[in-house]
């Protein structure tokens, strides 16, 4: 009977911190940003993966903010405004940026400014430079309460300022915003670490039974990243689970490696998202507990 309550203890824990975290909380600044190049960028590869050559691959700032270009990797790189097949197109251009180098660059009209690397092609990124009133105008009073903190993506899609919130054993608070789904259309998801440097994780992310997207080994320089699914089937909420692999950039890497956070039934314009945290040690915990049968003695 002990080992049944301390397994049913374990259990309403879990229920309890999952909706502790339906609690939204939000934050927008897009002042300042920073882009560095991915590591190990000088060679084909990175145009491939989620997270892109440069990190991030789309970044957004106000006019008159600032945008801090970084070499953080072993190669010397450029930022240079325009295509591989345009060239240059004179908005900016960092020249070359040795390791540990930085530049920076002052937008003062909207717009979206694409830009590559002249050593390595492959590598390119955009900047979106956006009016300051504008992310200020979607949080004014004619929104109503129907979304609460929300803004518009470059696409004109709703995204809510915070979708939910969770919070892993080590204390690491993990946070997911998302774009609206829509039916034919990619869904956007925004995932932070907080406080984090270096962060490994697997997201998957189903509709209706179905996988929209399945993300193995993503690696956040900053903890945080953005993912984007497959077109999706339906309006339909979404399913996201992410599970994390560690800490750090060799092995063995740190941290509750293997935890998930799990976000279920994500309908961003309807607020806060129902949510689950499932600490796998937690779980470990209460399996060990009942395979046992150990009877504490008090």
């Amino acid at each position: 009977m002990k080992t049944k309550a301390i397994s049913s203890f374990f259990v309403l824990f879990a229920i309890a911190a999952g909706i502790v975290a339906m609690t939204p909380a939000a934050f927008a600044d897009h002042s300042e940003v920073t882009i560095e190049p991915a590591a190990g960028s000088g060679a084909p590869g990175c145009e491939d993966t989620a997270e892109g050559c440069y990190i991030p691959s789309t970044a957004t700032v106000d006019v008159g903010g600032v945008v801090i270009m970084t070499n953080t990797d072993s190669a010397a790189h450029t930022y240079t405004s325009g295509t591989p097949d345009g060239g240059p197109d004179g908005v900016f251009d960092t020249s070359l940026l040795m390791v540990d180098g930085s530049y920076e660059w002052t937008p003062t009209t909207v717009g979206e400014y694409p830009y590559f690397c002249m050593v390595h092609p492959w590598m390119q990124g955009l900047i979106i430079v956006q009016e300051v009133e504008a992310a200020e105008d979607d949080h004014g009073d004619d929104h109503g309460d129907d979304h609460g903190d929300d803004h518009m993506d470059t696409d004109g899609h709703l995204i809510t300022e915070s979708s939910a919130t969770g919070m892993m054993s080590d204390g690491t608070q993990v946070s997911v915003w998302t774009s609206e789904p829509m039916a034919g259309e990619m869904m956007e998801i925004h995932v932070e670490f907080e406080d984090s440097e270096h962060v490994n994780h697997d997201i998957t992310v189903t509709q209706n039974g179905e996988t929209v997207l399945d993300d193995m080994g993503a690696h956040h320089h900053e903890g945080s990243g953005m993912h984007t699914t497959a077109p999706l089937s339906s309006s339909d909420p979404v399913d996201i689970t992410i599970t994390f692999q560690g800490y750090g950039v060799d092995d063995p890497k740190t941290g509750p490696i293997g935890e998930e956070v799990v976000f279920s039934n994500v309908v961003p314009e309807f607020g806060t998202i129902a949510m689950m945290i499932l600490a796998v040690a937690i779980i470990s915990i209460v399996a060990v507990t009942a395979k046992s049968r150990v009877v504490p003695r008090f």
